[in-house]
């Protein structure tokens, strides 16, 4: 199953996205009588149990009884357009670590960013004026389903509720301005995901698959999720040893190598106003992102 988020009336709003069309959380529960919380997802995502088996029983009733979509020409927002954490994950293929010119990690390099980097698709991101070495990572990120605290590596996966693309902006300049990366991670717009979320049930296994990035058509970026240092069980297993992981949280797995900070520095090409980036995960459509102006 696939969902989205819209602006309405002032408020995000979930839908289910099927081959007929957007149904709103709110023209489900409405027509179908079914126990479902309608509004921004993560509240969804906290407040309704069963969320997943219950958006299956209304896909299935909808596409059964022929149901009319109750929404057309969506403007979409991230799919968790309010997420309580977003949490990173640096250095995680061992090219881009070589790149990178680091040493490998012996454990997950954590960071994070805020509510006020997320950005959904075809979002026009202006970095801060002083933001000269703008550069993009591509990247699955998971959505945590329930809540989850010092859980097994091997029931790590029962936590998830579902997978988006990510593009974890970052401006060189600003990241190593200081030992913490903050400040060239988290600007405004600097955590665009989308178009949609996929639930986990249409994805056997998140460490099969393909990722990759196009700046203006052409393919900077082609690896596999395989290819992590550290598997997405082992990231949920070892974040909520330390951080207590809640419905909504996004976790940014990492980028592959062939992001601009790894070439050499008279080829560094750092990336510009009007220029287009498309991030790509198997399964989970393509998210595109323009750069804007600097403000």
């Amino acid at each position: 199953m696939k969902l989205v988020s819209s602006m309405v009336s002032g408020h995000p709003q979930w839908f289910l996205r099927t081959e007929r069309g957007d149904y709103s959380g709110h023209g489900l529960k409405r027509s179908l009588g079914l126990d479902l919380e309608p509004g921004d997802l993560t509240s969804a995502l906290a407040m309704t149990r069963g969320f997943l088996e219950t958006l299956k029983e209304a896909e299935t009733r909808v596409l059964q009884r022929g149901v009319e979509p109750d929404a057309s020409h969506l403007t979409l927002l991230a799919p968790v357009p309010r997420p309580g954490k977003v949490i990173c994950v640096g250095l995680n293929y061992r090219p881009h670590v070589a790149e990178s010119q680091m040493d490998v990690p012996k454990t997950p390099v954590l960071f994070n960013k805020y509510q006020n980097a997320v950005v959904g698709p075809n979002a026009v991101v202006s970095p801060p004026r002083d933001a000269t070495q703008l550069d993009y990572e591509a990247e699955l990120v998971v959505v945590i389903g329930k809540s989850a605290s010092k859980v097994s590596e091997d029931a790590a996966l029962d936590y998830v509720f579902g997978y988006l693309n990510g593009n974890d902006l970052s401006d060189r300049g600003l990241q190593f301005r200081q030992s913490q990366w903050l400040l060239g991670k988290t600007a405004d717009g600097f955590a665009p995901m989308g178009p949609y979320l996929v639930t986990k049930e249409e994805i056997s296994d998140p460490g099969g698959l393909d990722i990759s990035c196009k700046r203006n058509g052409v393919e900077v970026q082609r690896a596999n999720t395989s290819e992590m240092i550290f598997s997405v069980p082992f990231l949920i297993h070892y974040i909520s040893r330390y951080i207590s992981l809640s419905p909504g949280d996004v976790i940014f797995t990492g980028t592959p190598e062939g992001v601009i900070l790894g070439q050499p520095e008279d080829k560094r090409r750092w990336l510009e106003p009007g220029e287009r980036l498309e991030v790509a995960v198997t399964g989970l459509g393509s998210l595109e992102t323009v750069i804007g102006p600097a403000r």
